[in-house]
C-alpha cells in the first residue's frame, strides 16, 4: 500500500510540477460555479446537455493549460511569430466561409465551431511581448508605430466580421503590453482624442444599424422597452430581484420564464445574480480578482521582458473581460456580446482563456536564475 501511495504522490508531483496550484484552485471554483449556474439556466430540458458539453470544453481547456505550462518561455518566445501568423489565417478565412448572427464570426469544423478571434486573445499578447522584448524600453516612437500595426491588423480583421466588442478586447490586450512596457500616458491621451474625433465619422459610415441601436439603448433603454431595450431592462430586473442572498439555485424567474435573453451565454451573470444574490456575486468577483492579482504577481516576479509583458497583459485582459460583461449586464456599458469568463456557455472562449492562463503558469514555473 505504501508503494502505491508513493507512486501516486510521484505521479501527482509530475503532473502538477508546472501548475500554479492557487491559480488552478480559483479557476476550478469558477468553473464549478459556472457549470452549476449553466445547469440552472438551461432548465430541465437543456441543463444536463449544456453542463456536460461545457464540462468537456473545460476538460480540453485544462489539458491545453497543462500542456502550455510545461513549455518554457524561451521556447514560447521562439514559437511566437509563427503562432501569430498562423492565427491570422482563420481570421481571413472566417470573412469568406464563416457564419454568425450579425456577420461571419465562426467557422464550422463539424465537431465544433471555431471563433478565430478568440485565438488572437492569446497570440496578440504573445506577439507584442516578443516584439517589445528586443526593443529599448520605454517604447520610442518607432516602436509604438510598429506596435500599432501589430495591434491594428487583427483588430481590423475582427471589425470586418463585424465584431466590435471582441475587436476592442483584442486591441486592449495589445495595448496593455505597451502600457506595461512603459508607454507614456500622453500617448493614451492622444489616442483617446483621436477616437473621440473619429466617433462621428464611425457613427455615420461604419457602424451597422444594430450597433447604433445598442448605443442608443445604452443611453436610454426605456425609449424602446419592448424592443431594443428589452435585454438590458430584464437583466437589471434579474439583478435587482436577487437581493442579498438570492432566490435560490434553480429558482430564478427571469431566466426560467425566458425574460432574460441569451441567459446561458452573454447574460448568464444576471442569472447568477438573481439566484445567488449579492453574496454569490461577491464570491465570484473575489475569485476573478484573485485570478487577475495572481497573474500580475507572476508578471512582477518574472525575470525577463517577454515573460513579464505576457503574463501582465493576459491578466489585465482577463480583468477587462469581466468588467465589460459585468458593465454590460448591469447597464453601465453598451451590450457588445462579450461572454463572462468561465461562466458563459461557449467552447472557443473557454479553451482560449484556460490556454492563456497556461502561459502565465509557464512563466511562473520556468523562472530562470538570470534573465535571458
Amino acid at each position: 500500500m505504501s508503494e502505491i501511495l508513493r507512486w501516486l504522490v510521484d505521479v501527482g508531483r509530475y503532473f502538477l510540477r508546472t501548475i500554479d496550484v492557487p491559480l488552478l484552485l480559483a479557476l476550478v471554483a469558477l468553473m464549478a460555479i459556472g457549470l452549476a449556474v449553466l445547469y440552472s439556466a438551461g432548465g430541465e430540458s437543456q441543463g444536463t446537455r449544456l453542463m456536460l458539453a461545457q464540462g468537456a470544453r473545460f476538460g480540453v481547456g485544462l489539458a491545453a493549460m497543462w500542456a502550455l505550462s510545461r513549455v518554457t518561455p524561451l521556447r514560447l518566445r521562439a514559437w511566437t511569430p509563427g503562432m501569430f501568423l498562423a492565427s491570422l489565417v482563420p481570421l481571413v478565412l472566417v470573412l469568406m466561409i464563416g457564419s454568425g448572427k450579425h456577420g461571419n464570426h465562426w467557422i464550422d469544423l463539424k465537431f465544433f465551431y471555431l471563433q478565430p478571434a478568440e485565438l488572437m486573445k492569446i497570440t496578440l499578447p504573445m506577439m507584442m511581448a516578443w516584439y517589445l522584448h528586443s526593443e529599448p524600453l520605454p517604447p520610442r516612437i518607432r516602436t509604438v508605430l510598429v506596435s500599432c500595426v501589430l495591434i491594428g491588423v487583427p483588430t481590423l480583421l475582427i471589425l470586418l466580421q463585424p465584431d466590435f466588442g471582441t475587436a476592442m478586447l483584442v486591441m486592449a490586450s495589445g495595448v496593455f503590453a505597451l502600457l506595461l512596457a512603459g508607454l507614456p500616458w500622453w500617448w493614451v491621451g492622444v489616442a483617446a482624442g483621436g477616437v473621440a474625433a473619429a466617433a462621428p465619422v464611425a457613427w455615420m459610415w461604419f457602424l451597422r444599424p444594430y450597433q447604433k441601436d445598442r448605443i442608443l439603448t445604452f443611453l436610454n433603454p426605456e425609449t424602446d422597452p419592448l424592443g431594443t431595450g428589452w435585454n438590458i431592462i430584464q437583466s437589471k430586473i434579474a439583478i435587482g430581484g436577487g437581493g442579498m442572498t438570492g432566490k435560490g439555485w434553480g429558482q430564478g424567474t427571469q431566466s426560467h420564464l425566458n425574460f432574460v435573453p441569451e441567459h446561458t451565454t452573454d447574460f448568464i451573470f444576471a442569472v447568477l445574480s438573481e439566484e445567488l444574490g449579492w453574496i454569490g456575486v461577491a464570491v465570484v468577483l473575489a475569485l476573478y480578482l484573485f485570478v487577475v492579482g495572481r497573474c500580475l504577481w507572476v508578471a512582477m516576479d518574472a525575470r525577463d521582458t517577454y515573460s513579464r509583458l505576457l503574463a501582465g497583459s493576459l491578466g489585465m485582459a482577463f480583468f477587462v473581460y469581466v468588467i465589460v460583461n459585468g458593465g454590460m449586464i448591469s447597464g453601465l456599458l453598451p451590450v457588445v456580446g462579450v461572454p463572462m469568463p468561465l461562466l458563459s456557455y461557449g467552447g472557443t472562449s473557454a479553451v482560449s482563456l484556460l490556454a492563456g492562463l497556461g502561459l502565465v503558469m509557464s512563466v511562473r514555473a520556468h523562472r530562470p536564475v538570470h534573465g535571458y
